[in-house]
C-alpha cells in the first residue's frame, strides 16, 4: 500500500507559479512511474504529467507542455510538478498517483492515489 499526501495548492494570479510536491510512503518509491491528474469542477478528470519509474523520463498533456514540468527526488520519496505561466483554465482539484508500469498516461494504470490539493487561479 502506497499513501500519497499532496501539497502545494494555493491561489495564485494567472501568469504565477505554483511547485506542487506528492510525498509518498512508499520506501520502494523509485519503482513506481508517478503521475499527476487533474479535476475541475464538472469536467471529467485528466491527464497532466508523468515521471517513469527509475530513468525519469517524463511525459506531458499538451495543455502542459511548455509550462509545467515533473520531476521526482526518490531520496524524498516525492514527486513534484513545477506549474509556471498559470491560466485561469488551469483551476482544479490536483491529484498525484502512483503506478506499477514504468511510466502511464491512463488512470487505470495507476494503483495508488493521493487526496489531491485545490489550484486556483484568478484572471
Amino acid at each position: 500500500q502506497v499513501h500519497l499526501v499532496e501539497s502545494g495548492g494555493g491561489l495564485v494570479q494567472a501568469g504565477g507559479s505554483l511547485r506542487l510536491s506528492c510525498a509518498a510512503s512508499e520506501r520502494t518509491f523509485s519503482n513506481y512511474g508517478m503521475g499527476w491528474f487533474r479535476q475541475a469542477p464538472g469536467k471529467e478528470r485528466e491527464f497532466v504529467a508523468a515521471i517513469s519509474r527509475y530513468i525519469s523520463s517524463t511525459n506531458y498533456a499538451d495543455s502542459a507542455k511548455g509550462r509545467f514540468t515533473i520531476s521526482r527526488d526518490n531520496a524524498k520519496n516525492t514527486v513534484y510538478l513545477q506549474m509556471n505561466s498559470l491560466k485561469p483554465e488551469d483551476t482544479a482539484f490536483y491529484y498525484c498517483a502512483a503506478s506499477r508500469n514504468l511510466i502511464a498516461r491512463m488512470e487505470r494504470e495507476y494503483e495508488y492515489w493521493g487526496q489531491g490539493t485545490q489550484v486556483t487561479v484568478s484572471s
